[in-house]
């Protein structure tokens, strides 16, 4: 489907984003050279791409999370923020709803949308081997925590293979 353009701005200045020589160019972020200063949670490590820390980025968080064997969050939520995934490696699980009482299972390929202000808790599904994710967000990585829950609370959480 084609999206309206009239909801778009289509033309505009980019100057903000020249760099120090005035030219707007594209802006790499060299393997291995990515920042790691991206509030990190035990168990799970996130390497930021393209963010407002260290490209001339505004609006996006950009980045890989690796989530350890068994690895769950606490509950939390995205603010205003949406947020977008791909599954390189591994199962995943995000449980959602008013107990988190709901979840929805993701292998690699598998592509998930979490809309903005969401709570849901999000894990690795394999106790022995890393999970892998690309995230994509918009306006920034953010996190807001809520208070944790009970693995028993999160169904088949306890239980899994």
């Amino acid at each position: 489907m084609d999206p309206n353009l009239d909801n778009y701005v289509l033309e505009g200045d980019a100057s903000m984003y020249a760099n120090e020589s005035g030219l707007v160019v594209p802006f790499v972020t060299r393997a291995g050279q990515e920042p790691d200063l991206t509030g990190q949670s035990e168990g799970a490590v996130r390497v930021s791409g393209v963010s407002i820390q260290h490209t001339p980025a505004t609006k996006l968080w950009f980045g890989q999370v690796r989530n350890l064997a068994g690895y769950r969050s606490v509950p939390h939520h995205h603010g205003e923020a949406e947020t977008g995934g791909f599954v390189l490696s591994g199962r995943a699980r995000i449980y959602f709803g008013e107990r988190f009482e709901d979840y929805l299972d993701m292998s690699e390929g598998d592509w998930v949308f979490v809309p903005p202000f969401m709570p849901h808790v999000e894990c690795n599904l394999d106790r022995n081997n890393p999970l892998t994710w690309m995230t994509a967000r918009t306006p920034e990585n953010i996190v807001v925590n809520l208070p944790q829950v009970d693995d028993a609370d999160l169904p088949g959480w306890a239980d899994r293979p």
